[in-house]
């Protein structure tokens, strides 16, 4: 493992400790703060990077509104049961959603029995996004998207791909990919990240499918050949890989990211979803904070609620149209 593998703890050990100067917002913000206790519910299991950002934003909502601000993780049903309890609250700004792809973009395709629409959510911004990642064990000889496309041509379904679950990023990453090339490979799904890098770093399957973390240590040390990065920009943390838009004409609109954005119900008045705008950009903004992005391999991607309203509507017509090529559906469990 390498340095640029980002630890938890070491991302969160500061956001208590810092001075009240440090992280209080411009005067001219949003007049709004909450009268009561605020909830950020993640949909997600402690320690991903869903509840990492969700910490972070807690730590510095918590100073800069003068109210307690508690994560509640609520995972379960791919971040679909932790979304469904944030719509049902009040839109009063003191019930906050750390969302992600998978509530928040691919549920509404993939899912026949999916609880709550779209239009129950109002997009406040994104906070981060970071690159899924492509990878070969060496024992392929494969070190490049094109060569992997010419193996595929001349070797058609004699290659495996591991991604951390049906439906989930990296498979439809795998998935899209597949279908603008016309290629096929035998997809692989694992219960979760670990799992399927584990297989991959023993040569049970060939391809990876991953987030950039935990897969990138795995690249720098030599134990995997990373082949591109799936952002339209080239990763800070690996400015070696190239994209996956620049590896092959047919793949030149390719766009793949694991973002984190806040969301609030559909009901929250404007003077609130303006006051927590502001304040994610006032988190962004802190010097600190940039460091922990970085550390994470991620970059901030801050937005107004338009912006980010309409950046969720495009990943979401995206990954329908991956899912419906691909003729996936499944029910929530």
């Amino acid at each position: 493992m390498t340095k640029k593998l980002f630890s938890r703890r070491r991302v969160l050990a500061g956001a208590a400790t810092l001075s009240t100067a440090a992280i209080l917002p411009r005067a001219s913000l949003a007049d709004w703060k909450p009268t009561e206790n605020v909830r950020l519910i993640v949909p997600a299991a402690a320690g991903g990077s869903t509840d990492v950002m969700g910490r972070l934003l807690a730590a510095h909502l918590q100073t800069a509104w003068g109210q307690s601000a508690i994560v509640e993780n609520r995972s379960g049903g791919g971040g679909t049961i932790g979304t469904a309890e944030a719509i049902r609250a009040k839109g009063d700004g003191h019930t906050i959603l750390v969302g992600n792809p998978g509530p928040n973009a691919i549920a509404y395709s993939i899912f026949k029995n999916l609880s709550y629409k779209a239009d129950q959510l109002q997009p406040v911004s994104n906070m981060i996004r970071i690159p899924n990642i492509v990878s070969a064990h060496p024992k392929t000889g494969i070190k490049s998207i094109p060569e992997l496309i010419a193996f595929l041509k001349a070797n058609p379904d004699k290659l495996s791909y591991a991604s951390s679950g049906v439906g989930q990023s990296p498979h439809l990453t795998g998935a899209w990919f597949l279908q603008l090339t016309g290629l096929k490979m035998t997809h692989i799904p694992f219960r979760g990240a670990g799992p399927a890098l584990q297989a991959a770093l023993a040569g049970d399957i060939q391809i990876l499918f991953d987030n950039l973390f935990p897969s990138l240590p795995q690249v720098q040390n030599g134990t995997l050949n990373g082949l591109c990065v799936t952002t339209t920009e080239r990763s800070e943390s690996a400015p070696n890989l190239p994209t996956m838009r620049e590896s092959a004409p047919e793949l030149a609109n390719f766009d793949v990211s694991s973002w984190f954005g806040v969301f609030l119900p559909k009901s929250a008045p404007a003077a609130v979803v303006e006051a927590l705008n502001l304040q994610v950009k006032a988190l962004l903004e802190r010097d600190d904070i940039k460091k922990n992005i970085a550390s994470m391999g991620a970059r901030a991607d801050y937005g107004t609620p338009q912006q980010f309203s309409d950046f969720v509507d495009a990943e979401t017509k995206k990954f329908a149209g991956i899912i419906q090529k691909e003729g996936l559906q499944m029910d929530v469990q």
